[in-house]
């Protein structure tokens, strides 16, 4: 017997028992599914978080107050970065294009019967060029502004819209800050949040009004700040900006041992989280991968409960001349059929997932034609590695024992 005539009979045999046939599938169903959703969703979070950091900007460094180690607990993190840093980083760092100071605080801000908790980002008008913002509505902080302490206010897209309805009805309106009144002088353009910073749902004033009326962070080397923001002169300057602004601050903070402050820059973030994100993935499709044995179990359990239900069918077949080989070949077929089967369509499901997935999510989840080629093949290798043993023991009856058992 040939194998395309093994092939139409074990697919006979299969669907003269389509319900045990579609139990058997089910577990190699779910685990191919599982593996495709899994993977796809791991991409898709992994395209999400690359983005937010593209957004950052790539020639983009972010130098912080305190070390890794007083970092990893928020209130223990000393104000060691001052406004001088920033002027000194502007004039001795030949790398350096852009740096902006940022001072933050959370307050309450009032316009009439509406009030909400705000972040109050106290800043200097290098802010639209270092961070590639645009305005929106109005105009931005000014030197003037910033010299004069004036009490002048630029909000989010997010945060105009909350209180004024619209941007353009924003500009020029006062609102309360602190108990103090505020002029609004522009909107930003919305830009959406970025790895938990979120400038749309903000308001934007002088850091010298944020340190004297509102924060109040003044310590005995000036305004204390809670980050700086640089902008290299292009990508491949960023890590000889780090490098030389590591070295100035050093020297102005004195620093003998550990650095008091840390930079981190877009590619140290995509490398953490591709390492993250990466690991995840991994192991979520390693446990979707569970399920594929349990299937291939699954299999071999039924295949096994069918050599029995079917020993007078072996035995006749061999009594009228079919080998050991021709069993075997049969069963082994009927094997990798349910898991092929199974396999192609946990995929569509899996696939079905992912889709599901990226029109109801910002994930950016998607399936390349890898894993869906790998899930397949594993799927089919798993129904003949399991289809094996059934099919041995079905190739081994005695064909007199297996007639008389009838």
């Amino acid at each position: 017997m040939n194998i395309l005539e093994s092939m139409k009979m074990a697919g006979k045999t299969l669907l003269s028992n389509k319900l045990r046939s579609t139990l058997t599938m089910l577990g190699i169903v779910i685990g191919n599914a599982s593996v495709i959703a899994m993977i796809g969703i791991g991409q898709g979070g992994q395209k999400y978080v690359n983005k937010q950091l593209e957004s950052l900007g790539p020639d983009v460094l972010f130098i912080l107050a305190g070390n890794r180690e007083t970092q990893r607990i928020s209130f223990a993190v000393p104000k060691t970065l001052v406004l001088a840093d920033v002027s000194a980083i502007a004039s001795q760092v030949p790398t350096v294009v852009g740096v902006s100071p940022e001072l933050n605080g959370r307050l309450v801000v009032n316009y009439r019967n509406r009030n909400t908790s705000v972040n109050i980002i106290g800043t200097t008008p290098s802010f639209l060029k270092v961070r590639d913002f645009e305005m929106a509505k109005g105009r931005f902080l000014s030197d003037l502004d910033m010299k004069r302490s004036n009490q002048v206010v630029v909000l989010g897209a997010d945060l105009a819209q909350q209180l004024f309805g619209s941007g353009r009805a924003a500009v020029s309106k006062d609102l309360r800050i602190k108990d103090s009144s505020f002029q609004v002088i522009g909107v930003l353009e919305a830009k959406g949040t970025s790895i938990g910073l979120d400038y749309d749902s903000a308001a934007l004033v002088p850091i010298t009004t944020s340190a004297n009326r509102l924060v109040g962070r003044n310590s005995p080397y000036g305004v204390a700040l809670d980050r700086i923001v640089a902008s290299a002169r292009n990508t491949d300057s960023v890590d000889a900006a780090a490098f030389q602004i590591t070295n100035l601050l050093r020297q102005r903070h004195k620093i003998i041992n550990e650095d008091d402050f840390t930079i981190r820059t877009q590619k140290d973030a995509l490398q953490i989280l591709d390492q993250i994100t990466g690991a995840l993935t991994i192991m979520l499709a390693a446990i979707a991968g569970i399920s594929l044995f349990v299937g291939g179990i699954g299999i071999m359990n039924i295949m096994l409960v069918s050599v029995t239900e079917r020993t007078q069918e072996i035995g006749l077949r061999k009594a009228i001349g079919a080998t050991q080989q021709d069993i075997l070949l049969q069963f082994v077929i009927e094997a990798v059929i349910l898991s092929a089967a199974g396999g192609l369509i946990g995929t569509a499901i899996g696939i079905g997932g992912v889709i599901l997935v990226a029109a109801l999510t910002p994930l950016q989840a998607g399936v390349s034609f890898a894993p869906i080629a790998i899930a397949v093949s594993v799927s089919g290798g798993i129904g003949l590695f399991f289809g094996v043993v059934p099919a041995r023991r079905a190739a081994k009856l005695d064909p007199i024992v297996a007639l008389r058992s009838a």
